[in-house]
Formats: structure tokens, C-alpha cells, sequence
């Protein structure tokens, strides 16, 4: 009986040996000690990526030989795919490979592609001849030269689409699952030096990256961000054996298609007031609501029994899918602001003007966008640290502004930052015209560039507040590819912009407002037309706040 009884002691020792054991080995990985590898890899790729879209109009006007109007669109068309396969990215990230590898994959894609834009620089039979000032025509490009331009600029794509949706709940998942006392506060650490790690590598990327590229030319200039992506991937990849890589768990994205079908299916039933609702066990129980009332029939369950209950749409499913439907007009309001943040042809203006500040420093036409970016910072800094505080005593909202008045006030000033830009073409291009010889200095620019970069820090920073504060806390990952997509959409409805216009204005012989002289076409008017859609849209915003509810009444069960 004795031994019996030791023998049962020494196994359950033996037992808790075990689970203290992998509870140790546990402890070793994520948390703190894995930030650096991750904000490292997202920094450089933000460098990388970021040093190539400035200067890029320059790239496929002077080397490619396109017009402006087509390479612009061909940049927003470029944003749009990278932006939008950012869902898609965390659709594979959620329901399939999980962070870590859809990371090291877009890694891998971005790396690729970069060496392939790379080397249309250094290998003379992929780019057109280049053309003399005397020249009438230039040779267009073979269709083997477009072919290795768009890999790069897919690859490229898909690499963002994979990196950017991942990093950020990556990096919350190692505070989350491992061991720590006040996780909470150590993700909200995350998160800030998550958003200065994307500001100070915008800053660097807009300026010393540019700066080469300018300085020693595409050769060089390209084969830096080539550098820094292979960095990224590497310090991606020693951080491995510190990652806490849990299993994938179902998406959310088949309950939302779930929804839809079985709504569809149960269209023709009429809902009674002692219908039973199916309910998932593993979440916090919701009450189902009274609006879009039409995919309640999804969940409602008539003579079933338990096990096919199952594959039925739960009310969490579809209310998720509901806070996702509310939410689309007011996050659709942004899309135009995006649009107005992603313009190229400042960078063509910059070109044209006096870009030297003193006698020694003259800035690269692509780099003036560095003064949206202090902004941004500068705002934020100042907002959070000061006004907060301030006006939360009378606001009584610990954001200070509550979020649909940031939104609002960011779209009030992008329409006075294109009524700038347009008045200061317009005098840029009265000078050009004139026999005076004058040339207009290019900080000149800055005062737009200043004020778009108020606007992206109300706005845009309050549509990512939006998104995730109107979703469901399980929803966090969809937050954030929702808050993508308008990027995306913003591309999409820039490049069709561009080109209705440069279509419309350049008919019976006229030269286009969009044309690739800026002294002979009317940027001017192009920056008119945004402004009047930019008010369209801010009383568009107006009207759809009041129709927003984040919350209705609940069904009677």
C-alpha cells in the first residue's frame, strides 16, 4: 500500500515536472524580447517600400518615356493592388498558415521584386534607349521591358499585402500569449513604438533614400532599398526560435460568407417573436439587433437538432458581419482624402521650381512629402501629450475629440489643402508662362503638404480608432483590413480619376489639363476639381453620421 502510494507521488512529481517544464519553455518565447526582431523587420520594410514610391513618377516618365497621366495612374493602380491585397494576406494569415509564415513569405515576395526593379537600372536591354532634349519622339517600351516593371511592382504587392496586416497583430500576439504581468499595458507600448518605428521609417525613406537616388542615380538608389529588404527578411528570420506561433483558428471571413448565404437561403421565412437564435458557446454572448433585420434569418433555428445546429450561422456571426455593414458609409469618406495623400504630380511641380534652400542644400523634388510627415508627427505628439487632457475636461471623452469629429474636421482641411495647391500651381505656371525669367521657389509647396498632413492626422488616425472601436474585439485583425482597404479603394478611384480627366480635357486636339508638361496643361484645374469633390464629400460625411448607429435595440429571444 505504501508503495503503491509512492509510486503515485513520484508520478504526479514526475507530472508537474513535465508541465512546469513547458510552461518554462514557454516562457522563453515572445514577449519583449521578440519586439525588436519584429518592429526591426516592419521598420526596414516600410523604408524600402516607402524610398521607392516617391521618386517612382520620375522613374516612368524619364526612363520608361510615359506620360504623366499614365504613369500616375499606373501608381495608384500599384498603391490599390498593395493596399488591397492586404485582406487577402490576412485572410491566408487567419485561416491557413498563420502570421509567421505569411510574413516570412511577403518577406520574401517584397525582396524579389525589389531585385527586379533593381536590376531594370542595371541591365540596359530592359528599359527603352534613353532619349536627347532634341529628340521629337522617344522608342516606347517592348512588352519583355513593361513585363519585368509590373513583376517588380507585383511582387512588390503581394509582399505588402502579406507583410502589413500580419506585423502589427503578430506583435501583440507575443505580449498576449506569453507570461506577463500587465500584458495590456505592454501592447499599448507596442502599438506606440509600433506607429513612431512606420513615421521616423517614412522620414528616413523620403529623405536619405531619396536622397541617393537623386544624388548617385537609379542604379545606386534602387540597389539601397534592395540592402535594407534583405536586412528585414534576415532579422525576421534569427528572431524565429523567440515567436510564439499559435494554431490557426477558424476565420472570420467564412462566418460572414455563412451569413450571406443562409440569409439568402432563409429569405422567404418570416421571423416570429419566439424564433430560437443559435448562439456560439465559445464567445461572449451578443443580443441579436433589430436593424438590417433581413440576416437574422441566417441564425434562426427551426426543427433542428444539436449537431446541425452547428453548421449553422451563430448571432455573433451575424452581428460581426452587421458592425462591418454600419460602418461603410462613414469609412467610406476617407477614400478621397487617401486619393488626395498618394498625388504624384507635386513631386513634377517640385521638379520644375527652385528647390535650394541655401546656397549648399538643395532638397529632391520627391522629398517635400517629408513635411506631410513631421506634421503628422509633430500633430500627434502635440494632441495626444497636451490637447488631450485639455479637452477632455469639457468634452468629457478621454480622446479629447470623439471620432467622427476628427474624421470631419481631417476632410474640412484636405478641401482647403487643394484650394492651396491649386492657387499656388496656378501662380507657379503664371510665372513659367511669363518672359520674366523668375523661378518660383518650391516652398511654395509646403503649405499644402502641411495641411494634408493635418488632415491624415485627424482623419486617417481616427478611421483606424474607428474601425477598431466599431468592431468586435475578436474582429481585430478585420479592423484592420477594412482600415486597408480604403487605401486600396483610394488607388482604384485615383487612377480612374486621372484618367477620365486626362480622356475628357485632351479631346479635339486640346492639350490635357493632366499633361506631362505641367507648364502647358492645368494642374490647376485638376486641384479645383479635387477641391469641389473633397466638399462634395465632406457634406456626404455630414449627412452620414447622424443615419450611424453602433448599437440598436436587441430582438426579443
Amino acid at each position: 500500500m505504501e508503495e503503491h502510494s509512492n509510486q503515485q507521488t513520484s508520478s504526479i512529481n514526475t507530472d508537474l515536472q513535465t508541465k512546469l517544464l513547458i510552461n518554462n519553455q514557454h516562457d522563453h518565447k515572445g514577449g519583449m524580447k521578440s519586439m525588436p526582431f519584429i518592429i526591426v523587420n516592419e521598420a526596414f520594410e516600410k523604408v524600402a517600400s516607402y524610398g521607392l514610391t516617391p521618386n517612382m513618377i520620375l522613374y516612368l516618365t524619364e526612363v520608361y518615356h510615359m506620360e504623366a497621366a499614365t504613369g500616375s495612374s499606373i501608381l495608384y493602380i500599384w498603391s490599390a493592388f498593395s493596399n488591397g491585397l492586404s485582406v487577402f494576406g490576412g485572410f491566408i494569415s487567419d485561416s491557413y498558415l498563420g502570421p509567421f509564415r505569411v510574413i516570412a513569405i511577403g518577406s520574401f515576395s517584397t525582396l524579389v521584386g525589389m531585385i527586379i526593379l533593381w536590376l531594370t537600372s542595371v541591365v540596359p536591354q530592359l528599359t527603352p534607349e534613353s532619349c536627347n532634349e532634341s529628340d521629337v519622339s522617344c522608342s516606347l517600351s517592348t512588352p519583355i521591358q513593361l513585363t519585368f516593371l509590373f513583376s517588380a511592382f507585383g511582387l512588390m504587392s503581394i509582399g505588402s499585402g502579406c507583410i502589413r496586416p500580419c506585423c502589427i497583430a503578430f506583435g501583440a500576439q507575443q505580449l498576449k500569449q506569453a507570461r506577463i504581468g500587465d500584458s495590456q499595458r505592454l501592447i499599448d507600448s507596442y502599438f506606440n513604438w509600433y506607429y513612431v518605428s512606420v513615421s521616423v521609417s517614412a522620414f528616413v525613406a523620403v529623405t536619405v533614400v531619396v536622397y541617393i537616388q537623386d544624388r548617385f542615380g537609379w542604379r545606386v538608389g534602387y540597389a539601397v532599398p534592395v540592402c535594407i529588404m534583405f536586412c528585414s527578411a534576415l532579422v525576421f528570420l534569427i528572431g524565429s526560435p523567440l515567436y510564439v506561433k499559435t494554431e490557426v483558428k477558424d476565420s472570420p471571413y467564412f462566418g460572414f460568407v455563412q451569413v450571406l448565404i443562409m440569409a439568402f437561403k432563409n429569405r422567404r421565412i418570416r421571423l416570429q417573436p419566439d424564433d430560437c437564435y443559435n448562439h456560439c458557446n465559445e464567445m461572449e454572448r451578443v443580443e441579436l439587433t433589430d436593424n438590417l433585420r433581413f440576416l437574422n434569418k441566417a441564425c434562426v433555428v427551426r426543427d433542428m437538432d444539436v449537431d446541425s445546429s452547428r453548421l449553422h450561422p451563430t448571432v455573433e456571426n451575424v452581428e460581426s458581419l452587421k458592425s462591418v455593414i454600419r460602418m461603410v458609409p462613414v469609412w467610406s469618406t476617407g477614400i478621397l482624402l487617401f486619393t488626395n495623400v498618394s498625388l504624384a504630380y507635386p513631386t513634377l511641380q517640385a521638379k520644375t521650381m527652385n528647390r535650394h534652400v541655401s546656397s549648399w542644400l538643395e532638397i529632391p523634388a520627391a522629398s517635400f512629402s517629408v513635411f506631410m510627415v513631421l506634421t503628422l508627427l509633430i500633430w500627434v505628439a502635440f494632441y495626444d501629450r497636451l490637447l488631450v487632457p485639455f479637452l477632455a475636461k469639457y468634452t468629457h471623452d478621454p480622446r479629447g475629440l470623439n471620432l467622427k469629429a476628427r474624421m470631419g474636421i481631417g476632410l474640412f482641411i484636405s478641401i482647403i489643402a487643394m484650394m492651396v495647391a491649386a492657387i499656388v500651381e496656378t501662380t507657379r505656371r503664371d510665372l513659367a508662362g511669363s518672359n520674366m525669367p523668375v523661378v518660383m521657389s518650391a516652398l511654395w509647396l509646403v503649405p499644402q503638404y502641411v495641411l494634408l498632413g493635418l488632415a491624415e492626422a485627424f482623419n486617417v488616425i481616427g478611421l483606424l480608432d474607428y474601425c477598431y472601436s466599431e468592431l468586435p474585439k475578436n474582429m481585430s485583425s478585420i479592423a484592420m483590413a477594412v482600415f486597408t482597404l480604403s487605401s486600396a479603394v483610394a488607388g482604384l478611384v485615383g487612377s480612374l480619376l486621372v484618367n477620365i480627366v486626362d480622356l475628357t480635357t485632351s479631346r479635339g486636339g486640346h492639350v490635357s489639363w493632366l499633361s506631362s508638361d505641367i507648364d502647358e496643361g492645368h494642374l490647376d484645374y485638376y486641384y479645383w476639381l479635387l477641391g469641389f469633390l473633397n466638399l462634395l464629400n465632406f457634406l456626404y460625411f455630414l449627412i452620414c453620421c447622424p443615419l450611424h448607429r453602433s448599437s440598436t435595440s436587441a430582438v426579443i429571444e
